[in-house]
């Protein structure tokens, strides 16, 4: 696998991607974590924090059970973590495309559309688990933040909530997204999702379960359209689909869908490096139209244990936020857990109604700083 060359610092200069053998070059790896990352200034400065990766985790360990040792309790172990990884994703999300103003800009439609994705995903995820006669658990096992993503995938990656910043975009949003390639010339290959996915399509071939369409959901997201999985052709597009929409196709950064639309890392990337991403004779370079970083509401980084002593009125915006996040992650389990399509869209509204506590927090100065409250996803009881 090819590994990148010169110095991250000029990377962001002049960003620079080619196809596939070298996915994560030199010009993106600026904008993912790496052991020295470009400033706004141009100034090198510390890599972002990183949480200390433990030794193997969840993910890894089911990787590393043999081919031929994997079976249907292999295959609901892995699609459990697919499950908690994708809805990871959203909360962080979530908050940045909360904090940008001016909702009809560039940047804002980008996340909205990720957004959309990763809710397509945790569907898609979630029909197959239950094909295979399982139950998603997905309030039992909502994330916490700051913290790493779930099951080991990128290991090192720290995922915390705050308002839209470049550091975001880069450090966290690309950062999930990565494709499975180095990200400096020292670095170890990670367990990124679309290498994970990858194992769980090769289970999938090997094992040839029989799926069960009991409770699983049909159902509009966004610009997509869930149906029940029900044939290995169905295992297929779904799981190329998750892969492809994240990571690109293996032939450029399209997602794969014929809409014209990029996958979710490089449009992450157009709205960290300002351009848009175009193609000139096989070489991917941001030089396109300008994607301007838009004006955002200055929500702080939600401390680790969540917000401590805050303000009355915070207190309330908070206390309304979780106490309808709650009732999110209830509906969600409900919906699959009963094969119920209308505690699915009893979630998605639960969804919208986060936005107005969350905008509100972020109304609310931080005592002694510029900065405002934000959301902390922390889910009563």
């Amino acid at each position: 696998m090819a590994k990148t060359s010169g110095s991250p610092d000029k990377a962001a200069g002049a960003p620079v991607l080619r196809r596939r053998s070298v996915l994560a070059s030199a010009a993106l790896a600026a904008g993912a974590p790496a052991a020295v990352a470009a400033c706004d200034h141009g100034a090198a400065r510390p890599a972002p924090r990183r949480h200390a990766a433990p030794h193997q985790g969840a993910a890894a360990r089911l990787v590393a059970v043999p081919m031929e040792s994997r079976g249907v309790d292999w295959l609901r172990s892995a699609l459990q973590i697919a499950v908690r990884i994708e809805f990871a994703t959203i909360p962080p999300y979530l908050c940045g495309w909360w904090s940008v103003r001016n909702r009809r800009c560039d940047a804002a439609r980008l996340i909205r559309r990720v957004i959309s994705d990763e809710m397509y995903h945790l569907g898609i995820v979630c029909n197959l688990l239950t094909g295979l006669g399982g139950r998603p658990r997905i309030g039992q096992s909502a994330p916490v933040y700051p913290g790493p993503l779930p099951g080991g995938v990128h290991p090192g990656v720290d995922v915390y909530l705050s308002g839209l910043t470049k550091a975001l975009v880069r450090d966290v949003m690309m950062a999930i997204e990565a494709p499975a390639a180095p990200l400096t010339d020292s670095a170890r290959d990670p367990l990124s999702i679309g290498l994970f996915y990858e194992e769980l399509l090769k289970a999938f071939r090997v094992v040839a379960p029989a799926l069960s369409v009991d409770r699983q959901l049909h159902e509009q997201i966004g610009d997509d359209t869930l149906r029940p999985i029900r044939t290995s052709a169905d295992i297929e597009r779904s799981i190329e689909i998750i892969k492809d929409q994240g990571e690109g196709t293996a032939a450029s950064p399209a997602d794969g869908t014929q809409d014209g639309h990029l996958a979710h890392y490089y449009a992450f990337a157009e709205i960290y490096h300002g351009r848009q991403l175009r193609d000139s004779g096989g070489t991917w370079q941001f030089t396109g139209a300008p994607v301007p970083f838009p004006d955002t509401r200055p929500m702080a980084r939600v401390p680790a244990g969540g917000w401590q002593r805050p303000p009355a009125a915070a207190r309330r915006l908070l206390d309304d936020f979780d106490s309808t996040y709650t009732h999110l992650l209830e509906a969600l389990d409900t919906a699959w857990g009963e094969g119920d399509r209308h505690s699915l869209r009893t979630a998605v509204r639960r969804m919208r109604q986060l936005e107005t506590p969350a905008v509100g927090l972020m109304e609310l100065p931080v005592p002694g700083t510029e900065s405002t409250y934000g959301p902390q996803f922390r889910p009563h009881g």
